[in-house]
């Protein structure tokens, strides 16, 4: 019995972990985390994940992680995304199809539930959901608006901004 529960350690991995698609693809680091609350509710823990950990995002990959502490609509994600993004100067045409696409890709989240952004130099933006993918935006200039929401100095969450970004690791 001890046996098995150190192989089932060894195989479980920790909340603030990639998707495995994305920890088989590159070398990782966890850059630093932060929790958004809001009005005192927990909203969920971001990790910021670059491939370096002098990368300066977003020239270099980066993954971004967000593990919810609270029921959120999937659509409710996608519609406060496209106002953040709006608030940061985004294009009304691009934030049209970019809020199409992202009502499609992002489900229904509970707490524990986790989805991860990943950035891409080809300019390519992938979602996943816990470890399943959830398709992508191909658009290039999606991902500095996107990411921008957390990592944009205009953020409003700047305290969020500078744990992720000064290495605060999980």
């Amino acid at each position: 019995m001890k046996s098995l529960l150190f192989v089932a350690a060894l195989f479980a991995a920790p909340a603030w972990a990639l998707p495995q698609a994305l920890a088989q693809e590159q070398s990782w680091q966890a850059r630093g985390s932060g929790e958004l609350t809001w009005f005192g509710w927990r909203v969920y823990r971001a990790t910021l994940w670059t491939t370096n950990a002098s990368s300066d995002p977003p020239r270099a990959p980066l993954a971004l992680s967000l593990e919810y502490r609270r029921e959120i609509k999937g659509a409710r994600i996608a519609r406060t995304s496209i106002e953040e993004m709006r608030r940061l100067g985004a294009p009304d045409e691009a934030l049209a199809r970019w809020g199409e696409r992202l009502v499609t890709l992002f489900p229904d989240v509970s707490a524990g539930d986790k989805l991860t952004g990943v950035y891409l130099p080809s300019g390519a933006t992938r979602f996943y959901f816990h470890d399943r993918s959830l398709g992508e935006i191909t658009d290039p200039e999606f991902a500095p608006y996107f990411f921008g929401i957390w990592l944009d100095e205009r953020t409003r969450a700047p305290e969020v901004r500078e744990a992720l970004m000064r290495g605060k690791a999980p």
